[in-house]
């Protein structure tokens, strides 16, 4: 093929690749294995948008140079197939969401292999097909029989458990469990039923059923994430979010905040990633103190007195009440600065504690909060909201009284949920002090280097006990804590940010849970888990995706849908971040079905060399897979601790938007548009208008008239500038809203995948935010062609000949190796097609026609464009589709070597002429020709040199 098409090449090639599977990998090799990941999509109706493959181009580029440097490499993509988007287009449509999901699908895998990525299709996965869920739920049904032992820092099957109750109880088990586990001996546990034992158990298992406050979207009929939650509106649809409390499926996955910090030092991810999930896991050391409330007394001496201040009937009263409020504090020095304190809306005491004159206006605040997410409360650190309870609390530490408020900037999950207020040492409290008139107490602050003996003599000024003057920050937490313990009203404490996983979701498209409902003796619903026989659990049929009139999950439509035992199943379905929290595991055994993967493709493969994608799944997604594979590990399923070794967050290819400006005048008839330089003349309104009409930001008019009818642009007047439109631009997220999507397939059909591949690369390093524009991809184009033209004449001439490569030829080739493999190893892909530019530019003024040296180039080359260094590969005479199973061309530093240098020549120490020099040239022969240089003799008037100074590959500086 003489002539460069890409439409013909690069269908050619993909077909080729397609029908020899030429990048299907196998479990086992003599070669070192390497595992290149992408995260994967999920399908949504709309396709790609250019935006989209930037991560995947530069995965694939560095999966095919891993194989030219003899790797053997797994490359597997698949799709997160379950989702909101998909069933709330089944709510509108009544289309099943299976459907959608497959036709979706099918055109990403379409566009994806337009692309030329060189993934393992045989290894394909799908998180909504049964085949894949039937593990998913199989994990959750390991995680229900599994407790964490803190003693031994992993989790251990239930059964080693048990078998610690049956021989001494649970006083000597040292495990995460819910807060009202009692306390029994192991003679108590021999003779509980087998009924209380399983319910015991319950309280210990890693995935577990409790009340949790939850964003509840009426609307949707589901709980959603955070992530799904903005301003109080659900993301999809702007429908009204609350808080609420609902029973939920939790995983306990505070049980590894620790280990979870801890690896983060074994992985090689930014700093800036790394940060985000030390935060959000949140370690704090410090204490637990104990505020008894004031007048509250025991239970049953306040209902023996039929107390008249008691604000609450008994019947609101939680169970077990204590009365006290538990605060967690970092800086327990600060204590005596205490003068209110502030606990959740949603905390369980604040109907007990509520003095009927503040009722109203506590119902009103309480309203208003359920109202925000816990993102939005967490976030806004400047608006000042709250309300009084009318209740106190004593200070342990001075017996003072505190009153108690709520406000919603505290959660009830996070800590204790409730916080204790120093207006003097925190300006939060201080903003909340002020605005409620409260009391601001100085305190000594035992964290500056300072003398507390000699500024405590200030008499009046500070009330900090005497027991820690003198003392620093440290030494004085520790000695109020150990004087806390002594009075049992507190205790030293590692607290956590992080709290344990939501895991239900009142949809319909997602993974059932495994699980059933038997009553008790008391004829409460208790869930036991499905034989492993019985999986997978699959989906069934419903008449509608919507909640049950009863306010049911969708699942509650499905008929006859119970368990073999005619027990109810579990109608809430699993997360979206469920099938995505080991996925990479199946990609290693796509195919069994007897294990989730065969333990000598886990054991080959292990983990994750190098993990690409977005930093929207920081604190999500990672977090949620890193507790998995910790918790696969301990079981002894996997051999790794941490999933991904390597992680790259690819930038965001923004958009760049277009504008037309209409007038906003009444004079005129019809609409009527103002060119953008013309636009200051007018008062405006500046529309998106589809960039796909738009070419170097002139407006196609006559398209413009045929699609916009939802502004009457068909009747419309235009005002033009040299007889065209200029549309105005701004850099924008890429969205349909925003009428700036570019379909990839667009740009691959007038300029090939592999010029598109190129320019995503070249806009920027990878990892930055950059615009997109269109217009700049001709100059991508034009660098293919230029590269063809090495090989092919304009007339179609074969250019290639069998001839020694030139010195000079060597030394650019050896030049752009060296520099694209480093650049590749520093994933720096946008300066090394800087580099493959000038490279080809300088073999082409060269006249280079060798084929020693075009041959190594299109080796080069070929992870960036795979499509036309396969054509160029097999016009070379080499084995037909095998450039990605070469090697990759080795540095050879002697061609790059400089064998002369140019010498600055100073006269008197002002340059005046270079003078080129072989390096091997002596200092004394140097010396003699730049004294017999015509122009260094002219400078020097006639002078006799009094000394020439030789600096080797340096500078010659000659003084007269």
């Amino acid at each position: 093929m003489s002539e460069y098409s890409h439409k013909e090449i690069e269908k050619k090639w993909q077909d080729y690749w397609e029908s020899n599977q030429t990048f299907k990998v196998e479990n086992h090799s003599d070669l070192p294995k390497y595992y290149v990941l992408d995260m994967f999509p999920y399908p949504s109706g709309a396709g790609l948008h250019v935006g989209h493959p930037l991560g995947y181009i530069a995965s694939d580029i560095y999966s095919r140079y891993k194989r030219l440097k003899g790797f053997n490499v797994l490359h597997p993509m698949g799709f997160d197939s379950f989702g909101l988007p998909a069933e709330q287009y089944a709510i509108q449509t009544g289309q099943h969401p299976a459907v959608t999901t497959e036709q979706n699908i099918t055109r990403y895998i379409e566009q994806l292999k337009n692309l030329g990525f060189s993934y393992d299709w045989s290894r394909e996965v799908r998180t909504s097909d049964p085949s894949y869920y039937k593990w998913t739920q199989w994990i959750f049904m390991e995680l229900f029989n599994s407790w964490y032992n803190n003693d031994t820092q992993q989790a251990e099957a239930i059964e080693t458990l048990t078998a610690k109750f049956e021989n001494y109880g649970n006083s000597h088990v040292n495990a995460p469990c819910d807060e009202d586990t009692p306390a029994f001996t192991a003679q108590e546990w021999n003779v509980f039923t087998e009924e209380e034992q399983y319910k015991i158990t319950l309280k210990y298992r890693l995935t577990y059923v409790a009340d949790a406050t939850v964003n509840w979207c009426a609307a949707l009929g589901s709980v959603l994430s955070n992530d799904e939650v903005k301003d109080g509106v659900s993301e999809r649809g702007g429908y009204p979010v609350v808080q609420k409390l609902m029973r939920q499926w939790m995983m306990r996955i505070t049980a590894y905040s620790q280990r979870l910090l801890d690896g983060l030092d074994t992985v090689e991810w930014t700093d800036s990633l790394k940060e985000q999930q030390r935060n959000w896991i949140g370690r704090s050391v410090g204490a637990l103190v104990k505020f008894e409330i004031e007048g509250k007394g025991r239970m049953e001496e306040r209902e023996e007195r039929n107390d008249a201040t008691l604000p609450s009937s008994p019947s609101s009263i939680p169970p077990n009440f204590s009365p006290i409020i538990e605060v967690f504090t970092t800086r327990v020095d600060t204590i005596y600065g205490v003068s209110f304190m502030v606990i959740a809306p949603e905390h369980e005491l604040v109907d007990v504690i509520t003095t009927p004159e503040q009722r109203a206006e506590i119902d009103a605040y309480i309203d208003m909060t359920k109202k925000r997410s816990e993102r939005d409360r967490m976030s806004d650190v400047k608006t000042v909201s709250g309300a009084f309870t009318g209740a106190y609390v004593i200070n342990p530490a001075n017996d003072e009284k505190v009153p108690v408020y709520i406000a919603d900037y505290v959660l009830a999950g996070y800590g204790t949920g409730a916080v204790m207020g120093v207006p003097s040492g925190d300006q939060r409290d201080w903003n909340f002090a002020k605005h409620f008139d409260l009391p601001i107490i100085p305190i000594l602050d035992a964290q500056k280097e300072i003398d507390i003996q000699a500024d405590a003599t200030k008499e009046g000024q500070y009330i900090n006990s005497g027991m820690i003057n003198g003392m620093k920050f440290n030494e004085a937490n520790k000695t109020l804590i150990e004087w806390l313990e002594e009075r049992g009203v507190g205790k030293g404490k590692i607290n956590y940010r992080l709290r344990d996983a939501v895991f239900g979701r009142q949809r319909y498209w997602g993974e059932p849970v495994p699980v059933y409902y038997k009553n008790d003796s008391t004829g409460q619903p208790i869930p036991y888990l499905l034989e492993e026989s019985e999986l997978p659990l699959n989906l069934p049929e419903v008449d509608k995706y919507l909640p049950t009139e009863s306010g049911e999950p969708p699942l509650g439509r499905a008929e006859g849908w119970e368990h073999g035992t005619g027990n109810a199943y579990e109608l809430s379905t699993m997360p979206g971040w469920a099938g995505s929290s080991w996925y990479w595991y199946r990609y290693m055994d796509s195919k069994n079905d007897e294990e989730f993967a065969s333990k000598e493709a886990i054991d080959y493969w292990r983990n994750v060399d190098l993990y690409i994608g977005g930093t929207e799944h920081a604190t999500g997604h990672l977090l949620y897979s890193r507790f998995w594979n910790k918790f696969l590990k301990d079981r002894g399923f996997v051999p790794e601790e941490e999933p991904f070794k390597k992680l790259i967050n690819q930038g965001m290819i923004q958009g760049r938007s277009s504008f037309v400006y209409r007038v906003k005048s009444e004079e005129f008839s019809k609409p009527v548009f103002v060119s953008a330089g013309l636009r200051s003349q007018y008062e405006v309104t500046a529309l998106h208008v589809d960039v796909n009409i738009v070419e170097n930001d002139i407006l196609d008019i006559e398209k413009f008239k045929a699609t916009r009818f939802d502004i009457s642009a068909e009747n419309a007047e235009f005002i033009l500038e040299d007889g065209k439109y200029h549309c105005g631009v701004e850099v924008e997220k890429m969205s349909k809203s925003k009428f700036n999507v570019v379909n990839p397939d667009d740009i691959v059909t007038k300029y090939g995948a592999d010029t598109l591949r190129l320019y995503e690369m070249f806009l920027g390093p990878l990892e930055q935010a950059k615009p997109w524009n269109t217009n700049g991809i001709d100059g991508t184009y034009r660098f293919i062609r230029k590269f063809w033209r090495l090989f092919y004449s304009e007339t179609g001439q074969w250019l290639v000949k069998e001839e020694a490569a030139k010195p000079e030829e060597l030394k650019v080739l050896h030049k752009t190796i060296k520099k694209i493999e480093e650049d590749i190893e520093h994933f720096s892909f946008n300066t090394a097609v800087s580099a493959f530019m000038v490279c080809v530019n300088e073999l082409g003024a060269l006249k280079c026609h060798s084929k020693a040296v075009l041959q190594e180039l299109v080796v080069l080359l070929s992870p960036y464009a795979p499509h036309i260094t396969e054509e160029l590969w097999d016009a070379l005479g080499n084995e037909k589709g095998m450039v990605s199973k070469t090697a990759f061309p080795k540095f050879e530093p002697q061609y790059v070597v400089e064998a002369i240098f140019e010498y600055p020549i100073q006269i008197n120490g002002k340059v005046r002429i270079s003078l080129p020099f072989a390096l091997d040239t002596t200092p004394a022969d140097i010396e003699k020709e730049v004294l017999a240089n015509e122009t260094v003799q002219r400078w020097m008037e006639g002078n006799v040199a009094k000394k020439v100074i030789v600096v080797p590959k340096r500078i010659v500086n000659v003084v007269i």
